[in-house]
């Protein structure tokens, strides 16, 4: 039977915000990190999957979180993959502090990418086999988000520090873009419960990204990223759409 992978980190300054809670672009970091370590150890890690002209991309996250770590702590990460679909290898996840309390959950849909056409190769026909299991107590997969009319909108640019090693804004990057959106004052009394993103197009460097996003009853925060396209009246691409409870 597949066995789960395990990582542990120590909070510093670079993972947490400025009230030393655990960021979620961190959280998603930790958990990218693990699927990342469990697939060098199944042989499936970015030199060898390039070597076969793929690579790996997430679509779809969602995440609960029972509390945010703070600096200074410790976080277990162990993660292992589900049964594989007809076009996704899903991913579950799970964090815990230092006395085993679990602190999030997480499921991830992962894709394979052809590095040329920038198109997905489904399991099917990608030659690569990934053993599944099952604990029981996994998320069950995210659903997709809808549009919605906004009125309010800001911008942002992919810059190169946002970029990783595909070339195009790493998933993590997007959450900084979100939590950016509200003032250090909300952020200070609503910690975040429940999170869902969806990519849906690759950000490039030198793009300029629309953030167009709403506070919701709940709260919840809506966000949704479109490309912006200068010199042209086509309706900008998606880029990714998210759903932040607190």
């Amino acid at each position: 039977m597949m066995q789960m992978y395990s990582q542990t980190h120590t909070l510093t300054a670079l993972h947490v915000n400025r009230f030393g809670r655990l960021k979620l672009s961190a959280l998603l970091y930790f958990a990218q990190a693990a699927a990342e370590g469990h697939c060098l150890d199944l042989s499936l890690g970015w030199e060898e999957l390039h070597k076969q002209n793929l690579f790996w991309a997430v679509v779809r996250h969602k995440v609960q979180i029972s509390r945010l770590p703070l600096i200074g702590e410790t976080v277990t990460v162990k993660t292992w993959p589900m049964p594989t679909t007809r076009t996704a290898y899903p991913r579950a996840c799970a964090g815990y502090d230092a006395k085993g309390n679990e602190l999030f959950r997480c499921i991830s849909l992962w894709v394979l990418m052809d590095c040329n056409t920038r198109a997905m190769v489904l399991p099917g026909k990608s030659g690569v086999q990934v053993e599944g299991m099952l604990t029981g107590n996994e998320l069950a997969p995210p659903a997709s988000l809808a549009p919605q009319p906004y009125v309010t909108q800001a911008m942002r640019r992919v810059n190169f520090s946002d970029l990783d090693r595909n070339g195009h804004m790493n998933n993590t990057k997007y959450l900084d873009w979100v939590e950016d959106l509200l003032s250090s004052d909300f952020h200070q009394n609503h910690l975040p419960k429940e999170l869902t993103v969806c990519y849906l197009n690759e950000a490039k460097e030198g793009q300029n990204v629309a953030l167009h996003y709403a506070l919701q009853d709940g709260p919840c925060l809506r966000t949704e990223g479109t490309a912006m396209a200068e010199g042209t009246d086509e309706n900008p691409p998606r880029i990714f759409a998210a759903q932040v409870l607190f």
